[in-house]
This record gives structure tokens, sequence and C-alpha cells, in this order.
């Protein structure tokens, strides 16, 4: 088959951009390396729908904030992940910091962004008690939001495929070859043809585009290391906290999740190799001290010890800082790269102007008759009153069953979220919470393994945290020596953690 549109990377941006085609009668299809949408960036991103008042005047970075920040509110009615406008608060401590509100709070405003507000320490004491008492004043921007990225990846991705896109999942791309008017990639699977690539291959989108033949700035690695807090923590501030920006980083942040933790960080660093390195994703005892010396900078109760989890994610940074959006010398093949923040928020837009430019490149958009915007909202026992939980679980006991006691996931939202394409635990865990509490899937883990095993037919030790490598479980070496060891469910005869 032969497809109108192939798109590289099944981000955020790719995802946004094959659910828009799929409004169309176009045939698109949607290639990832990975075993799961949204496992790279977009997983670590920090799930902030900015206010659509900071980008610089003259990017596209400011072309796309106010318009993409407009369209989350429509995107959140369609289709199921977690999404709040909380508002947010950048913090002045000094004249300087005073003098870069102002001109920020102007910006905005000939921005057309609504609702903003400069509050005196007065009025912020009095919304965030929590807040350092030496904060002078604060940008208030209520049109800001948080979501929950990896559900929202998800939710594109299952409503792009009801809609008629294919998803090529674990095609890692090996090459790109032109045929006539279109393009053949080569995957680790097969080949993909198309007539047009529109590559969104974040950390690897100046790769992608040399396969191609086409020029792209290169792409560097900018380290963000972000630490999960407590759920006692839960409205310790109600907004999004920014200290006012300096630099290429808008700094360390306090960040109110959708689901009630608050998260802090994060930072900003080159990886190794001038940031070359697309593998470094280890959090530091340097990156910790530097992230709670500014959380507590702006909030100082906040304490290390609350720490329940802590990770690391890459932000694709092309020369220049801004996006890159557009066509290329290689007719057909587009680069939409350079994709750091805000691009999360700016990820509807963006997707809305790549549709855009492939109908100005020649690609027909019938619109298709079809197309089914909605999807259905799996069950959260979590947000159920008893009542409603003992109603559902009537008609499927495995939602009366708990498999995730700190965030009060039951085996029945762990099986449905395989049903809906889980196939690993991140896949499990970011559908469903289930690992993400306290303990950290330290109670939790084997269950939720067993059951993927159980729904996919697969052995216990292939189960994996996030495809690839990345097992949790091992046979034991010595296993068949030991008369005592029990069998596994694979058949061998003993599986330890690992």
């Amino acid at each position: 088959m032969r497809y109108d549109v192939a798109i590289v990377g099944a981000g955020v941006i790719g995802c946004a951009i094959a659910r828009e085609l799929s409004r169309s009668l176009a045939t698109v299809a949607l290639i990832e390396r990975d075993v799961e949408v949204g496992l790279g960036t977009s997983k670590a991103n920090s799930g902030i729908i900015h206010g659509g008042h900071r980008a610089h005047d003259g990017t596209l970075k400011a072309a796309t904030e106010w318009r993409g920040n407009q369209l989350w509110g429509e995107l959140a009615k369609e289709l199921p992940f977690g999404f709040e406008r909380v508002g947010d608060l950048t913090v002045a401590f000094d004249e300087a910091d005073l003098a870069v509100l102002h001109e920020t709070l102007e910006q905005g405003r000939r921005r057309g962004v609504t609702g903003l507000e400069l509050w005196d320490a007065e009025r912020l004491r009095r919304e965030e008690p929590n807040l350092s008492h030496e904060a002078i004043a604060a940008l208030h921007a209520p049109s800001a939001g948080v979501v929950n990225p990896y559900e929202a990846c998800f939710a594109l991705a299952e409503s792009a495929v009801r809609n008629g896109v294919d998803l090529k999942l674990e095609h890692a791309v090996e090459g790109i070859d032109r045929d006539g008017d279109g393009f053949v990639v080569r995957t680790s699977r097969g080949d993909v043809a198309a007539r047009f690539v529109v590559n969104a291959a974040g950390l690897f989108g100046d790769a992608v585009a040399r396969m191609a033949g086409a020029s792209a700035p290169t792409i560097r690695a900018r380290k963000g290391e972000e630490y999960l807090l407590d759920k006692r923590l839960a409205g310790y501030v109600g907004r999004v906290v920014f200290p006012t920006p300096s630099g290429e980083s808008k700094g360390i942040l306090l960040i109110p999740t959708y689901d009630g933790t608050l998260m802090v960080g994060p930072t900003a660093h080159w990886t190794a190799d001038h940031g070359a390195d697309t593998t470094d994703l280890d959090t530091t005892a340097a990156g910790a001290a530097e992230v709670f010396a500014g959380a507590r900078r702006l909030a100082p109760g906040i304490a290390e010890a609350d720490c329940i989890a802590e990770f690391a994610g890459l932000r694709a940074v092309a020369d220049g800082e801004d996006f890159v959006i557009g066509a290329t010398e290689v007719a057909g093949f587009l680069n939409v790269i350079g994709i750091q923040s805000p691009g999360l928020t700016a990820a509807p837009a963006i997707a809305q102007d790549v549709v855009a430019l492939l109908a100005a490149q020649g690609l027909e958009l019938e619109p298709d008759d079809a197309f089914v915007p909605g999807l259905e909202a799996p069950v959260r026992a979590a947000q159920l009153d008893f009542e409603e939980l003992a109603r559902v679980a009537r008609g499927d006991p495995a939602f009366g069953r708990i498999a995730c006691r700190c965030e009060r996931v039951t085996e029945g939202e762990v099986r449905a979220a395989i049903a809906r394409g889980a196939r690993t635990m991140d896949g499990v865990k970011f559908r469903t919470r289930a690992g993400m509490g306290r303990c950290q899937g330290g109670f939790c883990a084997w269950r939720v393994m067993s059951l993927i095993a159980e729904a996919t037919d697969t052995p216990i030790p292939a189960v994996t945290k996030k495809g690839g490598g990345s097992w949790i479980a091992r046979v034991r070496t010595d296993a068949a020596e030991r008369s005592d060891a029990p069998d596994a469910p694979d058949g061998t005869r003993e599986v330890a953690h690992g």
C-alpha cells in the first residue's frame, strides 16, 4: 500500500498531526520505533499547558502557543485525558524581575491572551500562602493548565487509529529513499511507501532529515530532571509557579499535576558531548540539589524527604531555540522538529499548520464524513464513590479487585488498558496510574506483570517496563539445579526480580 502521508515519530506532535489528518480521507501511516506511543520526550514532559504569553514575539513558538492553548480545551471535551486550567504565576523577587513581568504582561496582551493580571505581594500571599514571603509580585495567567501528557498521547493516537490511521509500532526508521513523486521509508519491520513524509522524530529529527537528503538544523538534547512529591502535599500550591525566567530556561517550577501530586523541576542542562547524547536519562545528586534549592526559593516548606519518584527527560533543541516547521528542498518532505517547550501546549496548533502545509503542497484533504471525534472514557475506580464502583463491579468482578492499592487501581482497569493497546508496564502505568503512588510499584508490579502476561500470552520474563531490553524479571540461571524452586508462569523453575 502507498499512503498519502507517513509521519515519522509518535510523540505528542506526531500523534496530534495524525489525528488532525484523520479528519480527512487521506491515508496515513504513523511510524514509531518504540513499543508504545509517547515514550520519548512526551512521557517525561512537565505536563504544563502554558498560558500563551511567554514565547518571544516573532517566533514560531509565539505563533502557536496561544492558539494551541485554546485548542486543548476542545480536545479535552472529545478525548479522555486529564486536563484542568489551574492557572499559573510568574513570581518576582526584585525590581528587575518586576520589570520583566510588566514586559511579559504587555506581550501577552498584544497576543490576545485573556485574563492576565499583575498581583501585588498582599494578593499573592492571600491566594498562595505557602509561597515565599520574599516575593514582591506575580503575573497571573488563568489560561494556563496542566495535562497528563502520556494520556493525551494515547488518546490522540487511539482516536487517529479509530479514524483510519495505521499505527506502526516498533518500526525503527533505517532509511528514506526517493520513489518517483514519493518516498519509501525503510524500517526495521519493512518498507512504508508514501507520497509525503512528515518528520516529527524529536531527538532524531536531524538524522531522519539527512536520510531523505533534506537539510535540517542540528538537534541537541537538553536534559531536565524532575522530582515527584508525596500526595500529602496535594494542594500545597494551587497553580503552576514559575520564577521570573532568564536565559535558556524557565527555571525551577512548582507543578500541581492533574492527579494531585506536586512535581518540582526541571533542570536544563545539555547532555554529554555538547548535547548530542540521546540516552542520558539519569537523575543526579547535583540535579536534585538544584531542583530543591530552586523549589525552596519559591516555597520554603518543600523538602527532599517528600520525594517519591524522580525522572529525567530530554528536550529536542534546534539551533536558534525556535521550532522548525516547514517544507524542505526535498519536495514532499516536511520538518516538524526542534519542538521543545512550549511544544506540548502548541501541539494542536502545530498539527493544524502541518496539515495546511501538506494541502499547499498538493495533498487532497476531502473531509471524512465518518470522522468520530470522541472516545469512550475508561473507568477510573479512584474517582467513583462506593455505590458507583459496586455497580461497575457487578457487571465485571475484575473492577472489584484492587491491583494497585496506593492509587486504587483495579484489575478491571489494568485489563481495559491492555485491551486498548498497553503491552508494557509503563503502558499500563500511564493509562491507569498503577505503580505511580507512594510505593512506586513495590506492591502492585507483580500483579500487573501477571495480568499483562495472561492477556498477551507472554512469559513473565518477557514483560518489559517500556519495551526493548527493559526487563523487570529474569529467570535464575541456577534454578534448574534447585529442587525446591517453584514453577514460574512460563514453565521455568523460578523467576526472580532483577
